[in-house]
């Protein structure tokens, strides 16, 4: 019994382009998500800077929650565990970074990230929070 080379190229072909076409879905997804995020963000930053709260010096934790970090931002928690923030100027950062002398004295300078429309999604039951509800809560307690 003899196979096909032509159908077994076209099939993995096919397969490698469905595999494409589904990782581009994918993407354009979490690129519109985002968008959103950032227009729900900017109103935000809008409202907190005209009604309060006002912004306080952000810091980073260390990956295994022992140590805190400076960095140069200022701007908004959006977790109570400290680890998600949005600075005045409306970028969203993940604030973790890894332990290391220099970090202690110097600080570090987070990357800003694409902001989710989900905090936490993934994560255990109870850690995922919207982040409508997250940006409510600093606004309003």
């Amino acid at each position: 019994m003899t196979s096909d080379p032509d159908a077994a190229a076209r099939w993995r072909d096919d397969r490698r382009a469905a595999a494409q076409a589904h990782a581009d879905a994918l993407e354009s997804r979490r690129l519109a998500e985002s968008a959103r995020a950032r227009e729900l963000i900017a109103a935000f930053v809008q409202e907190a800077t005209v009604h309060g709260p006002a912004p306080v010096e952000l810091r980073a934790r260390s990956y295994d929650g022992r140590s805190r970090f400076r960095t140069p931002l200022r701007g908004w928690y959006l977790r109570r565990d400290e680890s998600l923030a949005v600075d005045v100027d409306g970028a969203f950062y993940v604030l973790t970074a890894p332990s290391s002398l220099g970090a202690r004295f110097r600080g570090v300078t987070p990357a800003p990230s694409d902001p989710p429309l989900v905090l936490g999604a993934g994560g255990k039951d109870g850690e995922s929070l919207d982040l409508v509800q997250a940006l409510d809560r600093v606004l309003h307690g």
